[in-house]
């Protein structure tokens, strides 16, 4: 597993128990089956964005210190400068950046999504709140419930994110801008 997410799971595991919050309750606030819950827990399999939020409002903190370890620290404005939001990979082909991570109690949660191709279907995840999509460069597949779409640069999308839904690249690398309201 990665590195990265290993982090991001102990980090959750170790705020839980802290917290002394159940492992079943949280997993029934996150909608999540214990079963499944536990092995995003241990680092056995990677952890959906979505869960990752949902994780951090149940415990209430801010999802920037479980994906860094670290607190937001901005209350009137934040910069990031290129390059330099913090970068998840969830796994071989899906990287995320977070352009807002040092902005304390965002409601809006902009990041640059970077696919590479992949022969299978997209990840279906659910999470609440309203999500917009923005394609920057190359072609994206997007499903959302029983409804597939191509998307090229310049094309958007705005979604219910309570629908399952996922993007996959399409015949290369793939940018794309989500903006997800929680």
């Amino acid at each position: 597993m990665n590195e990265q997410i290993m982090q991001v799971s102990q980090r959750i595991k170790e705020l839980r128990e802290i917290l002394d919050v159940d492992v079943a309750q949280l997993a029934e606030q996150v909608n999540v089956p214990v079963e499944e819950y536990l092995k995003y827990e241990n680092g056995q399999v990677d952890i959906p964005v979505g869960v990752i939020y949902g994780v951090a409002g149940v415990l209430n903190v801010d999802p920037t210190v479980l994906l860094t370890g670290e607190a937001p620290r901005m209350s009137d404005y934040t910069i990031v400068r290129q390059g330099q939001g913090v970068s998840v990979e969830r796994y071989k082909g899906y990287k995320f950046t977070s352009l807002a991570f040092n902005y304390i109690d965002r409601t809006l949660e902009p990041m640059i999504v970077d696919l590479d191709p992949d022969e299978k279907g997209a990840e279906l995840v659910v999470h609440s709140g309203q999500e917009f999509n923005y394609v920057l460069e190359g072609k994206i597949a997007v499903v959302i419930g029983a409804k597939r779409f191509e998307l090229e640069a310049g094309d958007s999308i705005f979604f219910n994110p309570t629908t399952p839904h996922g993007q996959r690249a399409i015949g290369g690398h793939a940018r794309f801008l989500t903006i997800i309201n929680e």
